[in-house]
């Protein structure tokens, strides 16, 4: 997963508030919960020395998105009065944080991101389509159609021998015309979010016109055929479930390709894994993919510089006379230099595992 998108929060020069709440809405009085969730950890960052500033800025944005439905979280990030950034959670965190470091508690946002996958859902049916296309993490479509080819013959009639030819040829020539319209609209949005997996249900025989489009011009990304469809609340209520298990499947399945890879290039010492080696290849630029496990429970502290943020060692002396040198545990500090150093993020989703819970795939 590329972390570009967090390099915002690394803008800031000060010790920057990191909060993660969890922002479902489904319960009756789930207003009332998140004032709660937010009073005691505003306590906790106010006991942390947060500056007031920075808590009074978090009061005006706290509490998720109302119109996402079901479960959600929220990640926050605020410095010397400045909201660095603001993050809805596909999935609540496992327990509410409210942190001051020196630099941003990103683990639980780069975990939640690295779970998404940009995806296309496609429903199709004999006159067209529902086409909607969905970045990673993204709650809403950022490419949507709805395509409805002419219905004129779309349905066989009775009558003589020879006009039921006639109209079964017209049917099937509008199936295929809607199709066709479909597959470019499907490759459009794939390309449009650079998609991971292409999730296709509907009418079988739709469907089957539509994979034979495919076939002679696929869109980017993996074909995967669901069950549902558009035709009405019980087909779109499986869609929705069939693809929520899809994209968790194919999550999987690239966690499962990268993990691999870890496999075989630490054979092939092409790969490094414990804090000591991990943390010098960062410092060196060398890191293509950084890989933490989810669980940080003994994480040492790490000294880091404002100067050199990709450097980091296990004694302040390391990075010599430097008056910007601070401490953090390794986890947040890992991140940062992973950031700024451009490399890419893979959870290391058990059973897999590594010493300290790090590794890398390295570029040389």
């Amino acid at each position: 997963m590329d972390l570009g998108f967090l390099q915002p929060l690394y803008e800031a020069d000060a010790p920057v508030v990191s909060v993660y709440l969890d922002t479902t809405r489904s319960a009756h009085d789930a207003d009332k919960q998140l004032e709660l969730r937010w009073r005691a950890a505003r306590g906790s960052l106010a006991d942390q020395g947060a500056d007031e500033e920075d808590l009074r800025l978090l009061d005006g944005v706290v509490g998720g998105v109302a119109e996402v439905p079901g479960p959600q979280g929220e990640a926050l990030f605020a410095s010397a009065g400045r909201l660095l950034g603001a993050f809805t959670l596909t999935e609540p965190p496992a327990a509410d944080s409210a942190l001051v470091l020196p630099v941003p508690d990103t683990l639980g946002l780069a975990l939640d991101r690295d779970h998404q996958l940009p995806h296309v859902v496609v429903a199709v049916d004999r006159e067209g389509a529902d086409v909607e296309a969905y970045p990673a993490a993204a709650h809403e479509p950022s490419f949507q159609r709805s395509f409805h080819g002419s219905t004129l013959h779309i349905t066989r009639v009775k009558a003589g021998a020879e006009a039921q030819a006639s109209f079964h040829r017209r049917s099937v020539n509008l199936w295929t015309e809607n199709t066709e319209q479909v597959a470019q609209d499907v490759r459009a949005a794939a390309t449009h979010v650079e998609a991971a997996v292409v999730l296709v249900a509907g009418d079988p025989k739709a469907v089957g016109l539509l994979r034979d489009h495919f076939a002679e011009r696929p869109p980017l990304g993996r074909l995967v055929y669901i069950d549902g469809g558009r035709a009405d609340t019980s087909a779109q209520e499986s869609l929705r479930a069939n693809v929520d298990a899809a994209v968790r499947e194919a999550m999987t399945d690239r966690h499962r390709a990268v993990l691999d890879t870890l496999d075989a290039d630490l054979a092939g010492g092409r790969a490094l894994q414990g804090i000591p080696a991990v943390k010098e290849a960062l410092a060196e630029g060398r890191v293509e993919v950084l890989l933490l496990a989810a669980r940080r429970t003994g994480d040492p502290v790490l000294y880091a510089s404002r100067r050199d943020p990709r450097v980091l060692g296990t004694d302040p002396a390391a990075l010599g006379k430097d008056s910007t040198v601070f401490s953090a545990t390794a986890a947040p500090l890992l991140l940062r230099s992973a950031v700024l150093g451009g490399s890419a993020f893979t959870e290391l989703l058990p059973p897999a595992h590594a010493t300290d819970g790090v590794a890398a795939l390295l570029r040389y």
